[in-house]
């Protein structure tokens, strides 16, 4: 299929956008109201109730599996309507809820729904555009999807203050219709008739054994499940470590929202600067400056209390802006060699990073009680094994020859 080569329009990207951002919007809106949920279905361990923060990262992986096959068969167009569907329901068992168990289950559901835009988003520009030039718009389209978490903390505290933690549910669904109103009436299919893979039960098989031919696929999907656990920590934790370990309720949806900026701006550079440099040069120089400022972190306040809250917000933002020039680059670098299953091959991506970062997030998270320090240790350990696979994969090959 002949790729796209003129640069696309707006509406493009930014609907792309919107469609990874119901993602961020479902996981971001809801921090400030934490403590508030659990006390309404009677759950008081912040460890406990990060489990609705990472849960919904578990059906985000799970779905990817069902939604990436079924999408290169049927198209991607009403794979993104049944991802919608199942969404607006899990939102309505979350909103009834009577306990915590109930709760993860509808954020288990929001996610499996939500990997759907997320996973066919993707597919959808690889359909369209492979190289630097993906690379470039996958930056554009992730520096308007990390305008949501800038947002949504803010927006979540406004709409708890004024209609309690279900508002934020209402307001959820509320831009889900608006987005799939707005993708039904603009978006064209992608996938191209001579392209469909007729559906059998060995569709995901053969992806599977297609996908890991690829030996830059597997290393960069584990790579970015290495990195998006270690953010993970922070997500699930950010606000059990400034509501409570700093004593800062009020301000932390703004603190969030700084961080967030930091992502954003590396990723709007990134869109710019990857076509001159090349999407392995900077994801790579990103990948050592993020562990060198991890370690530098845990060394230097090693058995110390946590710092002043300008000096942890000055490091955060520094590992912040690196993945900026991670995440983008590392999806098309392991996307590049399969656009010929581009829709299973996103699915398998997606499941083995999102699933690879749940028990790591999860691990790192049960010691971020009294001390921020486990969280910089986690970044620093999983960052450093990235970048031990990174350069593994790029070592010139006659030393990978001499090496084995």
């Amino acid at each position: 299929m002949q790729k796209q080569q003129q640069k696309p329009n707006f509406e493009f990207v930014a609907m792309m956008a919107a469609l990874m951002s119901i993602v961020a919007l479902a996981i971001d809106a809801i921090l400030p109201a934490i403590s508030n949920i659990g006390e309404a279905i009677n759950s008081t361990d912040p460890t406990d109730n990060q489990l609705l923060v990472t849960m919904i990262f578990l059906g985000l992986g799970v779905g990817q599996l069902f939604f990436g096959p079924i999408s290169d068969s049927f198209g991607r167009k009403p794979v993104v309507y049944i991802g919608f569907s199942i969404f607006l329901l899990a939102s309505i068992i979350c909103l009834f809820a009577p306990n915590l168990e109930v709760m993860v289950v509808g954020r288990i559901l929001q996610g499996i729904g939500l990997s759907a835009p997320r996973t066919i988003s993707i597919s959808i520009i690889r359909d369209s555009y492979e190289g630097d030039y993906m690379a470039k718009i996958m930056s554009f389209v992730t520096a308007f999807f990390i305008l949501v978490p800038v947002v949504a903390p803010a927006i979540g505290k406004l709409i708890l203050d004024a209609s309690g933690w279900q508002g934020i549910f209402y307001v959820q669904m509320f831009f889900v219709l608006v987005v799939a109103l707005w993708f039904w009436k603009r978006q064209p299919e992608t996938l191209h008739p001579e392209y469909k893979i007729p559906f059998s039960s060995h569709v995901f098989v053969d992806g599977v054994k297609e996908f890991i031919k690829y030996r830059e696929t597997i290393a960069f999907t584990l790579i970015s499940g290495l990195v998006t656990g270690a953010f993970l920590v922070y997500l699930s934790s950010a606000q059990h470590i400034f509501e409570d370990q700093y004593a800062l309720k009020e301000i932390f949806p703004y603190i969030f929202a700084g961080l967030a900026v930091s992502i954003g701006l590396s990723t709007f550079m990134n869109g710019t600067l990857v076509m001159r440099f090349g999407m392995r040069r900077l994801s790579l120089m990103a990948t050592i400056v993020f562990c060198a400022v991890a370690l530098t972190y845990s060394i230097v306040f090693l058995n110390s209390p946590n710092p002043n809250i300008y000096v942890l917000v000055g490091f955060l933002s520094v590992q912040f802006f690196c993945l900026g020039f991670m995440w983008g680059n590392f999806r098309s670098i392991a996307m590049e060699p399969i656009g010929h299953i581009a829709g299973i091959g996103a699915a398998i991506n997606g499941f083995v990073s999102t699933v690879l970062s749940i028990p790591i997030a999860t691990f790192i998270g049960d010691f971020v009680k009294d001390s921020v320090w486990p969280l910089f240790a986690g970044l620093a350990i999983c960052g450093m094994v990235a970048l031990a696979l990174f350069l593994l994969t790029h070592l010139p090959k006659r030393k990978r020859i001499a090496a084995s």
